[in-house]
């Protein structure tokens, strides 16, 4: 799809004919959502380390608990997105493989809204219940 060509909205993926999914232009509108997030991710992850260099030592010892403690939560969120990045390119690939928007677990579509909500998301609902209810019953 050239970078000229309109991609749809998200209301046009929603009504889309069931003979439609993952056409083409459905798979280059969840390429550009990703390459989006992707980018805006990355967009933080620079922006935390300049923010990190930048701040120089507090000389007040409640000061300095206090950026250690923002800086230790700024890195927590920063290392949940970067395995939504690794999650993001993952989606990338099974764009490229012609697997993106099948259930890894049983072959059946995953589903636009889905897909809308979570555009990393390799399992249908039903298979991610029944993995995350493995994983509590588990404790993995």
């Amino acid at each position: 799809m050239s970078r000229s060509t309109k991609l749809p909205t998200e209301a046009e993926l929603l009504a889309a004919a069931d003979d439609e999914y993952m056409s083409p232009a459905q798979l280059a509108f969840f390429r550009q959502r990703l390459l989006d997030e992707e980018a805006a991710l990355r967009g933080a992850a620079e922006e935390t380390t300049h923010h990190l260099q930048d701040n120089a030592a507090e000389p007040d010892p409640n000061d300095r608990a206090s950026a250690e403690e923002e800086h230790t939560l700024e890195l927590r969120v920063r290392d949940r997105e970067r395995k939504l990045l690794k999650k993001i390119g993952q989606a990338l690939k099974r764009i490229d493989d012609g697997s993106y928007g099948w259930c890894e677990d049983t072959g059946e579509p995953i589903g636009i809204a889905r897909l809308l909500a979570r555009p990393t998301a390799s399992l249908c609902l039903e298979a991610q219940e029944r993995h995350e209810q493995k994983r509590r019953q588990f404790g993995g």
